[in-house]
């Protein structure tokens, strides 16, 4: 049994997670903590073992030579160990790296050697060979391998680690100011920046929202969407940690919905592209004009509902979130239509991802990204840009000051980057990034996502991108959805009648010439989507920028060969 002593007592203002983890190893030891489903079944973490092993971790570490301070970073899908090595880091006074699993090597290699990591820590990846090919180059590295069989080949295993370790018994004594996390933003244009995350700013984002949501005695979460994501960390992470709530995760993205119901998860936010795939899904089994009728039934009404959430896992769903991209209105109305209420959350690693939600839930608010949260401060400035204050803000960039100066005012304010506007109850609408309007061949500006999200409304595509900078007019390029018995001349039809209807609302200068239809779907794998699925636009508007300069005058549809 692992106690708190008097050296624990911290120096934040709230208890960061380390501290909580030995306090729940305490007042509940044998309580189910963590869940990782492998081979169909949950193997069960306690909040005792959780700190036995992030204990032992810490002392292993500490055997490999690695000094409080330095860095270590962990590149893993999520799973129990994620969680175990992430407070490890925190009981052994180490700043963490996390990244992406999905990244290339390129961008695992820069994250390594920007941060001046001693060690990394690899898990369960989807494909092992970019991690492997990075440590094969970085000969100094420390390299430890998760438990699991597409881990890379490193020089230690977690397993062995924690074996041959016994508890550390340092208690190393955080502050509000001190860094506890370097967090390299995915990027839809350039190079990855470390957000440089402190204790206090982490505890104070994560207790805020556990005290607006609250938390229940039986809730439970489901951790999927990457743990080297801000959202993830603060929202799934953090309120587990904090406020000692069960935690289940998925074995593989082919089970996913399965893994959903083994859990039943209380509390469940996901991203617009898989809440759309969820949608599509029901629509392909049950037809939009069936479920219509069904839906004004009255007792038909109730069942279907139910049966729609069961069949996702969600039944027992009390929050559902959305966040990390811009989701259509369109998509929560027909969510909230089927019984299942999505709350929209908007931040960003640089905010902890905690600045607006629409919570409690308001329908006549969807469309919006909802109010400011408890303790944060919101202000559109001259320009439309979207500020931020509050004390859940990161520090700064990791060795570019020239970018943390530019981030903040002389006020405190942080610059989001997004433009929007703040009706007269507070909610924001966020129309876009600043970075995305883009300027035609004529000189005259125009704001893509406004009119992708009006677009979203009118169609059913599974992705969709305006581009035009410095083309004659605007080019909309649409990633068809996979129909079955897809009729292609049909699908055209549909698309000219929809973009002939948007033209009509837009100003001439923003008027869509043409649709491309796009032969492969944009993926991380491909470099167009960034880890979070946002769209990367920049190189989109380069490879199709010659496409958008000779586009035939009498077609309004174009297919890619």
């Amino acid at each position: 049994m692992i106690l708190p002593n008097e050296s624990t007592l911290s120096s934040c203002t709230l208890p960061p997670p380390n501290e909580m983890i030995l306090k729940w190893a305490q007042e509940r030891p044998n309580e189910v903590y963590l869940k990782q489903i492998i081979n169909r079944e949950f193997v069960e973490y306690t909040y005792a073992d959780v700190a036995d092993k992030a204990l032992r971790l810490v002392s292993a570490l500490r055997g490999l030579g690695i000094q409080p301070g330095e860095k270590v970073a962990l590149i893993s899908k999520n799973c129990a160990e994620w969680f175990i090595c992430d407070l490890a880091m925190m009981l052994g006074d180490y700043i963490s790296v996390p990244i992406f699993p999905t990244a290339g090597a390129d961008t695992i290699e820069y994250c390594l050697t920007h941060s001046e990591s001693k060690a990394l820590i690899a898990g369960k990846l989807d494909d092992p060979k970019a991690t492997s090919s990075v440590i094969e180059s970085l000969s100094d590295l420390i390299t430890i391998s998760l438990p699991y069989d597409t881990a890379p080949d490193c020089q230690h295993t977690f397993n062995q680690l924690v074996a041959n370790n016994k508890p550390s018994e340092e208690r190393p004594v955080h502050y509000d100011d001190k860094l506890m996390s370097l967090v390299y933003t995915s990027g839809t244009s350039g190079l990855p920046k470390g957000a440089m995350l402190t204790y206090g700013a982490f505890s104070w984002s994560v207790q805020r929202l556990i005290d607006h949501i609250g938390i229940e005695p039986n809730d439970r979460l489901f951790s999927y969407l990457p743990l080297a994501h801000i959202t993830e960390r603060v929202y799934i992470f953090g309120s587990s940690v904090m406020g000692g709530v069960q935690t289940a995760f998925p074995e593989s993205l082919d089970t996913f919905i399965e893994d959903v119901k083994m859990q039943r998860p209380t509390l469940f936010i996901s991203v617009p592209r898989l809440w759309t795939l969820f949608q599509q899904r029901i629509q392909d089994k049950l037809p939009q004009k069936k479920l219509n009728i069904l839906l004004k039934i009255p007792f038909v009404n109730s069942l279907i509902k139910k049966k729609l959430a069961d069949g996702l896992g969600l039944d027992q769903a009390r929050v559902l979130g959305c966040g990390s991209a811009p989701v259509p209105p369109a998509l929560l109305d027909w969510y909230h239509s089927v019984g299942l209420n999505i709350t929209e959350a908007w931040g960003m690693t640089e905010s902890f991802a905690y600045s607006t939600i629409n919570y409690p839930f308001r329908a006549d608010k969807i469309g919006t990204v909802g109010n400011a949260g408890p303790g944060i401060e919101l202000m559109i400035a001259d320009d439309d840009e979207i500020m931020v204050r509050g004390q859940g803000l990161f520090s700064g960039y990791y060795k570019n000051d020239i970018a943390t100066q530019e981030a903040f005012d002389s006020e405190g304010w942080l610059h989001t980057g997004d433009i929007g506007a703040i009706d007269s109850e507070g909610y924001l609408t966020i129309q876009g990034r600043k970075k995305d309007t883009f300027k035609t061949a004529k000189g005259k500006f125009v704001a893509p996502v406004p009119i992708e999200k009006k677009l979203a409304e009118y169609s059913r595509v599974e992705m969709m991108c305006l581009i035009g900078l410095g083309l004659p007019a605007p080019i909309l390029l649409v990633v068809p959805h996979d129909f079955p018995n897809f009729d292609k001349a049909r699908y055209e039809r549909t698309a000219e009648r929809v973009v002939k209807r948007m033209n009509q609302e837009l100003e001439s200068h923003e008027q869509i010439k043409g649709v491309l239809m796009v032969k492969d779907p944009w993926s991380i794998e491909n470099g167009l989507l960034t880890p979070t699925l946002k769209i990367k636009r920049h190189l989109l508007e380069q490879k199709y920028h010659e496409v958008g300069h000779s586009w035939p005058k009498d077609k309004l549809v174009v297919w890619e060969q």
